[in-house]
Formats: C-alpha cells, sequence, structure tokens
C-alpha cells in the first residue's frame, strides 16, 4: 500500500497537467472549488507538511547551518530577483508580471522533497531547507512582494504578512504539536499525506485555470515562456551558487532543486486573495505548480540516471 502511495504521490507532475487541462477543456467540473477552498486547501498541505516535522528537526538545522543558510539565501536573492527581470524584459501584462512575482518570492515547495529523493541527493537537506524558507517567507514574501510588485499594483504588505501567519505558520505549527501529541495517529496518517497535498494541489490550479480559460488560451503562450524561463534559470543559477560556495554534487543538486521549486500553490493562495482586481495574477502560480514540477522532474531523472553514486 505504502509503495503504490508513493508511486501516485512521485506522479505529481502528471495528476496536475491533467487537472489543468481538463479544467481548460471543459471548466465546469471545477466551478465548485471557490476562494475559501483554495485557502483551506493550501492550509491542510502546510499542516500536512508540519506533521512530518518535530523539535528535533528544528534542533537538526544546527548541525548544518552553511548549507541551509546558502539555500534559503538563494532562495531569496536569486528568484525575486529573476522574477522580476524576466517580466520586465518580457514585457509582461501587470496581472501576469505581479502573479510572476509572488510566485518568484514565495519559499520553496513541499513538491520539492520528492524530487530531492527522485534525484538521490539529500533528501533531509532539502527538507530543511524547506521548513526554513517557508518560516523565513512568512516576513519575507510579504516585503518582497511589495518593493517589487509595487510598481505595478498596490500590495498590502501587511495583509500578506497576516496571511502568511494564517496559511503557513499556524497550520505548520499545529501540525508539529500533533507530531509530539499524536505520535500514532501521526504515523498512520504520515503515508498518505503526500497523495493528499498533490490532490489539493491538482484542484487548486485547476481551479484557477478554469475560470480564466479564454484569457490563459489567448496569453497562455507568453506566460508560459515566463515561467519556464524562470524555473530554468532559478534551477540553473541554485546550482551554481552552490558550486561557488564550493559544495559537492549532493548539496549542489539538493540547493537547485529548492531554488527551482517554488511553493506554486502558496502563490495562487495569496494572489487569489490579495489581487482579486487583477484576477489573472493567480494564472502564473498555476502555470507554475505544472512547469516546475516537470521541469524538476525530468532534471531529477537525468540526475539519477547519471550517476548511482555522483561525485562532486
Amino acid at each position: 500500500m505504502t509503495r503504490a502511495l508513493n508511486l501516485l504521490s512521485n506522479l505529481f507532475p502528471l495528476w496536475v497537467a491533467a487537472a489543468c487541462a481538463y479544467a481548460l477543456v471543459d471548466p465546469s467540473w471545477i466551478a465548485w472549488y471557490q476562494r475559501p477552498h483554495i485557502i483551506w486547501g493550501l492550509s491542510i498541505i502546510m499542516l500536512g507538511m508540519g506533521i512530518t516535522l518535530s523539535v528535533k528537526d528544528f534542533k537538526r538545522v544546527a548541525t548544518m547551518p552553511k548549507a541551509i543558510a546558502a539555500g534559503v539565501a538563494a532562495q531569496f536573492l536569486l528568484m525575486p530577483f529573476l522574477g522580476w527581470t524576466i517580466g520586465k524584459a518580457l514585457q509582461l501584462p501587470t496581472d501576469f508580471a505581479v502573479g510572476l512575482i509572488l510566485v518568484a518570492c514565495c519559499p520553496g515547495g513541499t513538491a520539492s522533497n520528492v524530487v530531492v529523493y527522485i534525484a538521490r541527493a539529500n533528501i533531509a537537506l532539502s527538507v530543511l531547507m524547506t521548513m526554513c524558507s517557508t518560516s523565513v517567507a512568512i516576513a519575507l514574501t510579504p516585503l518582497l512582494t511589495s518593493y517589487l510588485a509595487g510598481q505595478y499594483v498596490p500590495v498590502d504588505a501587511a495583509g500578506l504578512f497576516l496571511s502568511m501567519i494564517q496559511i503557513v505558520l499556524a497550520p505548520v505549527a499545529i501540525g508539529v504539536l500533533l507530531h509530539h501529541i499524536f505520535p500514532k495517529l501521526v504515523k498512520a496518517v504520515l503515508p498518505v499525506g503526500p497523495l493528499v497535498s498533490v490532490i489539493v494541489i491538482a484542484l487548486i490550479c485547476a481551479a484557477i485555470l478554469g475560470p480564466r480559460r479564454d484569457a490563459v488560451l489567448e496569453s497562455g503562450l507568453q506566460m508560459l515562456i515566463a515561467v519556464v524561463l524562470l524555473h530554468s534559470a532559478a534551477f540553473t543559477s541554485g546550482y551554481l551558487f552552490a558550486r561557488i560556495l564550493g559544495y559537492d554534487t549532493i548539496i549542489r543538486r539538493t540547493i537547485s532543486i529548492e531554488v527551482g521549486m517554488q511553493n506554486s500553490g502558496l502563490a495562487t493562495a495569496l494572489a487569489t486573495k490579495h489581487f482579486a482586481a487583477t484576477p489573472l495574477t493567480a494564472v502564473p502560480g498555476a502555470i507554475s505548480a505544472v512547469m516546475h514540477s516537470v521541469i524538476g522532474s525530468i532534471i531529477a531523472a537525468y540526475w539519477r540516471l547519471k550517476s548511482n553514486k555522483p561525485t562532486s
């Protein structure tokens, strides 16, 4: 059963792509999944991440602080700059430009942990980087989004900060608490968690794209190019950043994946809640969820085939 659940979870790019494609063909099937469902859905994913963590995991950060700091620094130095630069270079419409910046300012996503596993990189380091980048993002995502996207539309940084607490911090904290209070229950639920996250992400992305089908089909190519450029540049720059710092191949791959794969579900939820006046702002996050998963899976498969025991 566990192997079957892992297999289904590892196929997450396929499920997300299929849900999005079906939403563009027939938006009516996802019409029931509205804004409140998106917010609650992401909170459930964050809760699922929280129950996988213990106090010991937080203590482990102290055992590899430099590598974790490098990954988190790359996440919030490289990605926001890339998002802003690509939006300017391609002269994206306001909605798409703000959405792309918002994606770039979000922390690493939990899907990165799956891709790190496929790539045979450092899973523990990946989990810790995701945990730390998510924690730091509570403050940095609102600040960076406000600074970079404020030139396009007014950004409620305080509102974004409050949402980060409600959607990210609170569910993760509750999850950690449940991990310690109900260990047997958590152990029973853990195998199902990744698949639940995949299903929720697929629903969120489909719900974003479906009602905006006409706009997506009309301008989708431009947005697709922007998202592919963003994540391709992120995977590459993350790897090079770690190489410049002198880390071995395993850590380079881990940082590359962490920088390249964002919490696109968070981006779509924040866009839906805080940029209602520019409804297409949520579209880049939905497209990103598909593309970073596809690109990450391809890179991971290549690295896995290249060497069973890679060296620096």
